[in-house]
């Protein structure tokens, strides 16, 4: 091997870019985090947090849509944060919780899911990047028992069922599938209220966007937190993308 490159670019037998990382002495923030932090007692830090991000199953794939705010304590911290992201051609992720960490999260999970397809020259299925996002989460740890949670909301459409799946997480990386619909964040409670009022399992992708409005409006009016300029993030996955 060539002393321009470390011996672990000559490895074999790993697909996962993050195992790569630590073993080439170049570990993610995300993983550097667990051990120290689990060691001291709960941060007294303020942080910016992304809020509300709802998701839903439609006729020909899942929409993912979220606010722009990010709030630290009982104020707006950031009103255009972008909460949800494409993580390939066939899923999003939205993030609520730490912002910072939760956008290195998704980061890095986005380059898993292309070191995967170029290492093992196809695609994880929907339940492997699932899975993965989840011990992502889980080398969070030890930030999260330090106040600096991480809760994302992950969705995609399953090419073998050819049908919409959501994906829900706690902090300790526990995967829970949803059905139908799911919200995250401090505003998912009046969400899913709305989501359950006004859910149709037929709609299409271009139907769900006053639900998504709803949902939104809801949540703000029943926090009674002022209202964002800033619109929101969609996003989304079917068969056809």
């Amino acid at each position: 091997m060539s002393q321009d490159f470390p011996s672990a670019f000559g490895l074999v037998g790993t697909s996962s870019f993050t195992e790569f990382l630590n073993a080439s002495g170049n570990e993610s923030r995300v993983s550097r985090s667990t051990g120290a932090a689990a060691s001291s007692g709960p941060a007294n830090l303020e942080a910016p947090h992304g809020t509300t991000i709802v998701a839903l199953v439609c006729g020909s794939g899942v929409v993912m849509a979220g606010d722009r705010r990010a709030t630290m304590g009982n104020i707006i911290a950031q009103r255009d944060v972008q909460k949800v992201f494409e993580t390939d051609a066939f899923s999003v992720v939205g993030i609520a919780g730490t912002a910072g960490l939760a956008v290195e999260l998704v980061h890095l999970f986005q380059v898993e899911l292309e070191h995967y397809e170029k290492i093992e020259g196809t695609p994880l299925s929907l339940e492997g990047k699932a899975n993965r996002l989840s011990s992502l989460l889980r080398a969070n740890l030890g930030m999260a028992m330090q106040g600096l949670a991480v809760v994302p909301l992950f969705a995609g459409f399953d090419l073998p069922e050819e049908r919409g799946r959501i994906f829900s997480y706690d902090v300790t990386g526990g995967r829970y599938e949803e059905h139908d619909f799911h919200a995250v964040g401090s505003g998912s409670t009046f969400a899913r209220g709305s989501l359950k009022k006004l859910f149709r399992a037929d709609a299409e992708t271009h139907l769900p966007d006053g639900l998504r409005r709803d949902c939104l409006r809801r949540r703000n009016h029943q926090r009674g937190s002022p209202r964002s300029g800033s619109g929101a993030d969609d996003g989304g996955a079917t068969g056809s993308s």
